[in-house]
């Protein structure tokens, strides 16, 4: 679907990473942009297999800092659609690659600045990262605690993916629609913890509205009723219960023979006599027995899968989930594959890249530059 678009990604890892992972599985050329490796400063290595392993991706070391690095950097620009940069508010525009330096190279590009707080504001030099989005969001308040109060930690990084990355992309492409409309290119400043506030909504709208305080337990999403719960199998194992409408809780009380609950759903009264009863019954069977009696039956139930469980789900083998990928120096493995509708998942097993291998001679004639510019480059050490 974004075939013909190009992007240069000056990111390394965190929401920046994962936005120009999602453009180039819907079909962008993604150019990753990093530092030459005298230059690399702190720069992060992620493991081989993080970010699908740069499937599909274009690679170009470019000293910023050294003019000539500078300038091939903005040449390259000039022939973009896309930039993704997720440096501190004003390191771009300090190093000359800001939005205003590209734009007036390139009136039609799409800028994309991702961070963890914006831009601007007085936190905006805050270091961070998924963790601290999602706590000063709301959503770590708003989840079940454990016996001494404690917010739990995640098991996905929501902030990087949802509040960043997913954010940034339907940005970024909200603005190249606009863009063939109007030929006008755009300066995105995206924020993880916007993304996270917007997700959000749903408990912080019921308190600008209501007043009324969200936490766990508080409203039917947060637990407060025992239609909505986790609940133990007698294997060990772990239910997800959701029958949030009344036709699928009188389906669950029935196969459960607790059919004197069915009308009760909602009374705060006896919320805990509820509770307990599921609780009993559900701890006379295994997970998996529960799962294929409650599961076909309309009652909004499905187990809690472990990782490994999870890659040989029935469902997502069914549909295609993961793909074979083969690296040169670590082999064939499996990993997600094109995950998003309207991507084109891969016939064949998919090529890892190797983190030393670069198509910088390749990018650089592309934007203009001779066969005696690029060596020049590479003798300075401006490119690698």
């Amino acid at each position: 679907m974004l075939e013909g678009i190009t992007v240069l990604d000056l990111s390394t890892v965190g929401p920046a990473a994962r936005e120009g992972r999602w453009l180039a599985d819907y079909g962008a050329t993604v150019v990753k942009v990093g530092p030459v490796p005298a230059d690399s400063g702190v720069q992060i290595t992620p493991p081989f297999h993080s970010y699908s392993a740069g499937r599909g991706l274009k690679k170009i070391l470019v000293d910023m800092k050294a003019p000539e690095g500078r300038e091939a950097f903005l040449r390259l620009a000039e022939r973009a659609d896309v930039i993704i940069e997720s440096f501190r508010p004003g390191v771009v525009d300090r190093l000359g690659i800001g939005y205003e330096a590209v734009s007036t190279r390139n009136p039609r590009v799409v800028y994309c600045s991702t961070s963890g707080y914006g831009q601007d504001g007085p936190h905006s030099q805050w270091a961070g990262h998924d963790l601290n989005y999602l706590a000063i969001a709301g959503f770590l308040h708003c989840s079940s605690r454990d016996e001494t109060g404690k917010p739990p930690i995640p098991g996905a990084t929501v902030a990087d993916s949802a509040g960043g990355g997913m954010h940034a992309v339907m940005a970024i492409l909200a603005a190249l629609v606009r863009r063939a409309n109007s030929g006008a290119g755009a300066y995105l400043d995206v924020a993880a913890a916007d993304g996270i506030l917007g997700l959000m909504a749903l408990m912080v709208d019921e308190t600008l509205a209501t007043g009324e305080q969200q936490g766990p337990g508080t409203n039917l999403l947060l637990g407060r009723y025992a239609c909505y719960d986790i609940y133990a199998t007698r294997d060990g194992g772990w239910l997800s219960v959701a029958a949030i409408e009344p036709k699928f809780w009188a389906n669950f009380c029935r196969l459960l023979e607790l059919d004197q609950w069915a009308t009760r759903q909602t009374d705060d009264d006896v919320q805990d006599e509820i509770r307990a009863d599921i609780a009993r019954v559900l701890a006379t069977r295994d997970r998996d027995d529960w799962v294929a009696l409650l599961a076909p039956a309309d009652t909004c139930v499905a187990p809690v899968l472990s990782i490994p469980e999870v890659v040989h789900d029935e469902q997502y083998l069914a549909r295609g989930a993961f793909v074979d990928a083969t690296h040169p120096e670590h082999g064939t493995f499996q990993q997600i594959g094109h995950a998003f509708a309207g991507t084109v998942r891969p016939a064949e097993p998919v090529v890892a890249r190797d983190a030393t291998t670069t198509e910088t001679d390749e990018l650089l004639a592309g934007a203009g530059f001779s066969t005696d510019d690029i060596a020049k480059l590479r003798d300075a050490g401006v490119v690698a």
